[in-house]
C-alpha cells in the first residue's frame, strides 16, 4: 500500500466500478478458487520441464503461504520457484541492488504508483498471457498499451468500528464525528485511535481529502509544481478540523503502535482505528471479541465511500535470460488458473481477487465490506499512489508528528507545514 504517481495506471472511483462489475460476474462462472478447474487451466498433459526461478516480494503475511505455494507448484508440475525472504520496508531498496547488479529475481512485486515506474525498463511484456484477459478492468498495471503487471488484489481502508459502540449513520460529518469521539472520551474510552507509523498516522487518513479533488491525480501534479496548495483548498481546511477534533480528544498517536492500536480495539479500549482489511488478521488472533467489526469512510464532506485500490501487482523481470521468462510467465499462468493457485489467493494470501476468473471464496467482515463496496461502487480511490515516492514516510509524516506533540498548533499552521513538507518531498 504505497506511494505515488503514475498516469498509466490511474485508480479512479469509476475505474473501481468497472473493476466490481466484471469481479462480480465472476459469480456466474464456475471458476472457483476452490471449485471446479479453470477452463484456462493447463492441460493434463505432462508438464514441460522448465529452468528454474526466483521470486522476491514485499508483503510479509504471506511469506510462508507464498513458500507453500511454491512446493505445491513444484509437486505439480516438476517446476522449482525458489522464494526470497521477504524485505518489508527495505523491499524497494534491496530490489533495486539486485536488479542492478544483475542476481533477479525472475519474479518481483512493485507498488502501484511511483515505485511501479521506477522499475518499469525491467518488464516484460504479459498481454499476451493465458491469464491477461481475466484482469478485472483497470486493474492491470501497464505499460501504454501492454499489460506488464498483474494486480495481487484489491485492498481498501477507512474507518474500522466496533458495532456496539459506533452506528455510522450517526457519523455522518465533521460536527457528528466530534460528538462521536467527545461522547466516547466521557465514558472513559477512546473513540478513534491512529498509531505512529507513517502510513497509519498521516498516509492512509489524508488519502480522503486528495481522493475527493474532481481529479486527484492533476491536483497532485499541480501540488508538485506549487501550483495549488492544501492550505487554499476547502477539503483539506475541513481535514485540518477532522486532525484537530482527533487530537482533542483521542490518545496521542505519537504513544500509540500499530500492536497497541489493534489491540485496544480488539479489548472494546478504542471504539474505531483508521485501518485497513489487513488489520483483520490481528484482530482474528483474539479470538471471540464480543462485538462485531465494519468499516466506513472518513466523514469528510459528507464522504461515506472507503478507499479500494490495487497496492501491489506480480511482474516479470525481462532482463533474466529467456528460459526463466518462459519459466516465470508458466508459474503465473499456473498461479492465476490452477485450483491451487486460486485457492491459495483466496484462502491462503487472504486477498480479495482482482481476477474475474476468481471467486471472492469466505472473506473476513472486513475484506467482505471491502469487496461489497468496490461491486457497488461505493469506493473513492487510492490517491496517494501517486504522491512523489517517500513523501509520506520522509515529510509527511514528520510535519503530522509536530502537530500531535504541539497542543497549540492550529489546523491552518498544520496544513501550512504539510505544505512545506510537499514542496521539499515533490523537488
Amino acid at each position: 500500500m504505497k506511494k505515488v504517481k503514475q498516469a498509466t495506471i490511474l485508480l479512479t472511483a469509476t475505474a473501481m466500478v468497472g473493476m466490481l462489475a466484471a469481479c462480480g460476474s465472476a459469480s456466474n462462472n464456475n471458476n472457483q478458487a476452490s471449485g471446479s478447474p479453470s477452463a484456462s487451466a493447463p492441460s493434463s498433459a505432462a508438464p514441460e520441464k522448465l529452468k528454474k526461478i526466483s521470486l522476491f516480494q514485499s508483503k510479509v503475511e504471506i511469506a510462508e503461504p507464498l513458500e507453500a505455494l511454491a512446493k505445491t507448484y513444484q509437486k505439480e508440475t516438476g517446476n522449482e520457484v525458489e522464494v526470497w525472504g521477504s524485505a518489508g520496508d527495505a523491499y524497494a531498496t534491496q530490489l533495486q541492488a539486485k536488479l542492478a547488479a544483475g542476481e533477479g529475481p525472475t519474479v518481483f512485486s512493485v507498488a502501484t504508483g511511483a515505485e511501479a515506474d521506477k522499475f518499469k525498463s525491467y518488464y516484460a511484456d504479459l498481454s499476451d498471457e493465458p491469464f491477461a484477459k481475466d484482469i478485472a478492468k483497470d486493474m492491470a498495471l501497464k505499460d501504454g498499451d501492454k499489460i506488464v503487471g498483474v494486480p495481487y488484489g484489491v485492498e481498501g481502508f477507512g474507518l474500522v468500528y466496533n458495532k456496539s459502540m459506533v452506528d455510522p449513520k450517526n457519523v455522518t460529518d465533521l460536527a457528528s464525528f466530534t460528538q462521536t469521539l467527545e461522547k466516547i472520551k466521557s465514558e472513559g474510552k477512546n473513540g478513534l485511535s491512529l498509531s505512529q507509523e507513517a502510513y497509519f498516522l498521516i498516509g492512509h487518513i489524508i488519502n480522503t481529502p486528495f481522493a475527493l479533488q474532481a481529479d486527484p491525480t492533476g491536483f497532485i501534479e499541480k501540488l508538485n509544481k506549487g501550483e495549488v496548495k492544501m492550505a487554499d483548498t476547502k477539503e483539506f481546511q475541513e481535514f485540518a478540523k477532522f486532525m484537530e477534533a482527533i487530537r482533542a480528544n483521542t490518545t496521542n498517536p505519537m504513544e500509540v503502535k500499530y500492536d497497541s492500536q489493534m489491540g485496544d480495539f480488539a479489548t472494546g479500549k478504542n471504539a474505531m482505528v483508521h485501518q485497513g482489511n489487513w488489520s483483520y488478521g490481528m484482530l482474528k488472533d483474539f479470538g471471540d471479541l464480543g462485538f462485531d467489526v465494519g468499516m466506513m469512510g472518513l466523514p469528510l464532506a459528507g464522504n461515506d465511500k472507503i478507499a479500494v485500490g490495487v497496492a501491489s501487482n506480480w511482474v516479470v523481470n525481462s532482463k533474466a535470460d529467456a528460459d526463466q521468462v518462459k519459466a516465470a510467465k508458466a508459474f503465473l499462468n499456473w498461479m492465476f488458473t490452477s485450483d491451487s493457485g486460486k485457492n491459495a489467493i483466496v484462502n491462503e494470501f487472504k486477498f480479495i481477487p482482482a481476477m474475474t476468473n476468481i471467486e471472492a471464496g469466505e472473506l473476513d467482515p472486513l475484506s467482505q465490506t471491502v469487496y461489497e463496496a468496490t461491486k457497488n461502487g461505493q469506493t473513492i480511490p487510492w490517491a496517494l499512489n501517486y504522491f512523489p515516492q517517500g513523501i509520506i514516510v520522509n515529510d509527511l509524516a514528520p510535519a503530522t508528528q509536530a502537530f500531535f506533540l504541539d497542543k497549540k498548533m492550529t489546523g491552518e499552521q498544520f496544513l501550512k507545514n504539510l505544505d512545506a513538507a510537499w514542496a521539499k518531498g515533490a523537488k
